[in-house]
Formats: C-alpha cells, sequence, structure tokens
C-alpha cells in the first residue's frame, strides 16, 4: 500500500438532541455511495447539557486500495493532531475540540457553529456566567487551518427542521470531503425521514457554507418596545433622558406585566431622584442606568403568583410546541414540577395572616401540609385552572406578606444608594449593582438576598474611604462566586474591609 495514501478523519462534537448519530449515519451513506471504505465510532460523553457525544469516521477510497488485498487499518477514535476535519455543532464544543488538540493549523478544517447551548454551571450562576464566545471564536481562527463558521441553529429554526441536516450541508458545503452534493442529497433520500423538510435545510446550509457568509436571522420590531402604556412612555421621554429611554422602556414594560400600569408609575417615580443627581455630574446617567435596570429586576421578583402567570401565559403552549416541533395532530402534555416552601406559601397570603403562620413552628407545620413537591399538569383543564387561580391573585398582590418584605427590602436599598451618592458617587453605583444578588426564587433568593444584606451592613463603616467603591465591587465579585456566602465572609473578614 502506498504511503502517500491515508485515510481521511473527521470528527463531529454533538449535543444529545441535535442527530449526530444521524449524520454519522448520513456521512457513512454518502462515503459507500462514493466508493470509500468508512468506519464510524462514537464516544458518550458526560452528561452536560443533554449529553455530549464524539463521533469519529475514517474515509478511505476503495480506488486507491493496492492489488494484493490488503485493507486499511481505521482508527476508532481521534488523535490529537492527526485530524482533518473537526465539526462542532456548538461554540463550546468547539473550545473543548481546540482544548484537546483536534484541531492544528497545518490540517485541520473547523467547522463550528456559532450558537451557544448554555452549560449547567453557566446557567446556574448568580451573575452572569455565560462564556465570552469572541476568544474562541479568535483561537478557533488562529489554530485551524481553515475556519468555517455559521448559525446552525438559527438556519434549522428559520428552515423548520432539527439541527442534524443543517450540520451535514455545512459539511457538504465547506468542500473539505471529496464527495459530490448528489451523493449527499440521495443519503437524505435514502433515509426517507422527512426528506423534504431535510433537503431543503441541507441546501441552506451548503449554499450559505459554500459562499462563506453566515445566515443572518431577521431582525424584527420597532425600535420602541410595544407593551409600554403611552402615559408611561411620554412620562420617559419627558422627564429623563434619551441615554436611559431604552432601558427605561424595558423596565416599564417589566413591571406593567408583572402587576399594572401604576405599578409602573411607582418605578419611574423610584428612579427620578437618580436623573436629578446624574444632572449633577457627569452627564452619563451611568447611576440611572444602574438603578432602572436593577429595579426593574427586584420590583419584579419570582413569586408564587409570578410563576403560575409565566407558566400559563397565552402563547406558552404553542411555543412548547414549536420547540419539540410537534406536528398539528400530535398530542404534547406538559408537566410542571413545584417545590413550593412555607416560606413561598405564607408570602402568598395576606400579610398579617403570613406573618402570624411564621411565627410559630406549630403553625408552620398546618401549611406544611400544602408543601414540598409537586407535578402540575397544565394541559389537563384542573392543572391549568390551579395555576391560574394562583396567577389571579396579582390583583391582590400588594397585600401579600411576600410584596411587603420585598417592598421594605427596596426602599432600604434605595436609600443606601441615594444616601451614598451624596458623596461617594462611586461608591452609590457600586451598591446599585448589589442587587445582581437578589434573583431567583427559593433557597437561591434567600441565600442571595443574605448576602446582599451583609454587603449592605459593611458598606457603611467604609463610607468615605478611597478604596470603598472597589471593595464593594470585590465583595459582590465574592458573593456571585459562591452563593453560599464562604468567599463573602472571607472577605469581609480582612482587617479593616468590614
Amino acid at each position: 500500500m502506498s504511503t502517500a495514501k491515508r485515510p481521511i478523519s473527521l470528527a463531529l462534537a454533538a449535543l444529545g438532541g441535535q442527530g449526530g448519530g444521524v449524520v454519522s449515519g448520513w456521512l457513512t451513506a454518502v462515503a459507500r455511495l462514493e466508493g470509500y471504505i468508512v468506519q464510524a465510532t462514537s464516544v458518550p460523553g458526560v452528561a452536560q447539557r443533554t449529553g455530549a457525544t464524539l463521533y469519529y469516521l475514517e474515509f478511505f477510497a476503495e480506488a486507491d486500495l493496492p492489488g494484493d488485498g490488503r485493507r486499511p487499518v481505521l482508527a476508532l477514535m481521534p488523535s490529537p493532531g492527526d485530524v482533518d476535519i473537526v465539526v462542532a455543532t456548538e461554540l463550546v464544543e468547539a473550545g473543548r475540540a481546540l482544548q484537546r488538540g483536534l484541531v492544528t493549523p497545518d490540517r485541520t478544517t473547523l467547522i463550528a457553529s456559532t450558537h451557544r447551548a448554555y452549560t449547567i454551571s453557566e446557567k446556574s450562576a448568580l451573575g452572569d456566567g455565560r462564556t465570552d464566545s469572541g476568544p474562541i471564536l479568535v483561537e478557533a481562527g488562529r489554530i485551524s487551518r481553515e475556519l468555517v463558521t455559521l448559525d446552525m441553529a438559527a438556519l434549522a429554526e428559520r428552515q423548520g427542521t432539527v439541527i442534524s441536516s443543517v450540520i451535514l450541508g455545512a459539511v457538504a458545503g465547506s468542500g473539505c470531503l471529496p464527495f459530490k452534493l448528489e451523493s449527499f442529497r440521495q443519503a437524505i433520500r435514502d433515509g426517507g425521514i422527512a426528506v423534504a423538510t431535510n433537503l431543503a435545510a441541507f441546501d441552506a446550509a451548503a449554499e450559505a457554507v459554500h459562499k462563506r457568509a453566515a445566515p443572518v436571522e431577521e431582525r424584527k420590531g420597532t425600535s420602541e418596545i410595544q407593551d409600554v402604556p403611552q402615559s408611561l412612555r411620554d412620562e420617559i421621554h419627558r422627564n429623563f433622558p434619551e441615554s436611559a429611554w431604552p432601558t427605561l422602556e424595558h423596565g416599564v414594560a417589566r413591571v406593567v406585566d408583572y402587576q399594572d400600569e401604576a405599578y409602573g408609575a411607582q418605578y419611574l417615580a423610584r428612579i427620578l431622584p437618580f436623573v436629578r443627581i446624574d444632572a449633577n455630574t457627569d452627564g452619563k446617567s451611568t447611576l440611572t442606568g444602574v438603578v432602572a435596570r436593577a429595579l426593574a429586576l427586584w420590583m419584579t421578583s419570582e413569586d408564587t403568583i409570578r410563576v403560575a402567570q409565566l407558566k400559563t401565559r397565552t402563547g406558552r403552549l404553542a411555543g412548547i410546541r414549536s420547540h419539540v416541533r410537534a406536528a398539528p395532530q400530535q398530542i404534547v402534555e406538559v408537566r410542571e414540577f413545584l417545590k413550593p416552601r412555607i416560606q413561598e406559601i405564607c408570602g402568598t397570603l395576606p400579610a398579617r395572616l403570613g406573618r402570624w403562620l411564621m411565627r410559630s413552628p406549630a403553625r408552620q407545620r398546618w401549611v406544611a401540609v400544602f408543601a414540598g413537591e409537586r407535578a402540575v399538569r397544565t394541559t389537563s383543564i384542573g392543572g391549568y385552572l390551579f395555576l391560574r387561580g394562583i396567577a389571579g391573585l396579582r390583583r391582590w398582590r400588594r397585600a401579600t406578606l411576600r410584596f411587603q418584605l420585598d417592598n421594605e427590602e427596596i426602599v432600604a436599598w434605595l436609600d443606601a444608594v441615594h444616601s451614598a451618592a451624596q458623596t461617594d458617587y462611586a461608591v452609590a453605583v457600586e451598591l446599585a449593582e448589589c442587587q445582581r444578588l437578589v434573583r431567583g426564587y427559593g433557597d437561591t433568593y434567600e441565600r442571595g438576598l443574605h448576602n446582599f444584606t451583609r454587603i449592605l451592613r459593611a458598606t457603611r463603616p467604609i463610607i468615605g474611604r478611597a478604596d470603598a467603591a472597589a471593595t464593594i465591587a470585590r465583595w459582590r465579585t465574592a458573593a456571585l462566586a459562591d452563593e453560599r456566602g464562604d468567599l463573602l465572609a472571607k472577605e469581609l473578614a480582612v482587617p479593616g474591609q468590614s
């Protein structure tokens, strides 16, 4: 056998549900149609983001076989520095391939989707735990011989299909395999599953990659947020700087959806004092913007009423059907898994009653009957009406214990930020940013609020120090990195820091 001939190697890194096995099967069929010997293997990865699997294929042309009957020995796994084509169906999977050394500048074509499927650690981080995509793309361009990118998920969504046919189209369009486009199409036809849809998505991806132009999502909407009542939009434009309008309109739309228009007016009234403070500084409206964003989040905290409202929102079931790509005649069943605690149940009750129950362990045991894990089928009449009934309590939300407790915390925070701004603008901005700690619901919310309260309490003695703002920022970073508060406790324990 001539040493000049070697197999073509391809590694495909795909997430669970993306059809990596289907793509591997199609590639195997294409190779056989083209007169190639092919071997395909797969190795499941850790159960992260529904599981990641590495598929590895090697191709060898039958025309290159020696006449003495010998056949090539094909590898079962990719070796660093020895892979011709790497396909990553999500950007972080491309980063993992780079880390493993599967991509090299002398031989590897890297085909990567630019969309993200966030990891558990990214989604569960207290702050913004998302991986920065920029460095991955820069490194991919530097390390690979050729980099081909497109948003495979967006293209699949527009074509109304799953991503597998888009992956195949990207491989075919790149020209990195010596196979004719018609052989790829024939493999899809021979598969016999959703042929028309898969062919359309395949052709769209192949054309996009061939032109080396990633498909661009069509931008919809206007410059104004449509869910803002006109009276509140007029107030924003009349009393607030133009640089803050987008944030304020998003904030108003959120709080009005959460409660009502009067709540939106209260939101704007709470921000107005910070506009006056910014007017006397550099005119950048930094504090106004930070407070506007943070206040909108806190004024729409996820109580039981909000959770029920979101889970029964008009169009949610249609969105779920679209996401799972259910056919019109298919039945989709939705089960909501809830775990209300005693605190959430009491928080939904009128404030006096909720406080009375929470003051006594014996009385809390009465409430415990309704707490604990439960599954509610919102596609049934009973399950849907149950959650709609809870969502309907919105009109009485202001009288609930949870709303009043939240309101007390919000007022204390706004007072602290406003007071700090009188002497140290930077400290006021950092205190406003600390609202990021208060998020989620249940234990996560309580731990975040506890850490926030500790920082607020520790801030008072350091007001006036030159490093006060930097110290608060460091405390916030520590609290965001560890929701239990251990890192924050170490920072607060540093002599002279608290």
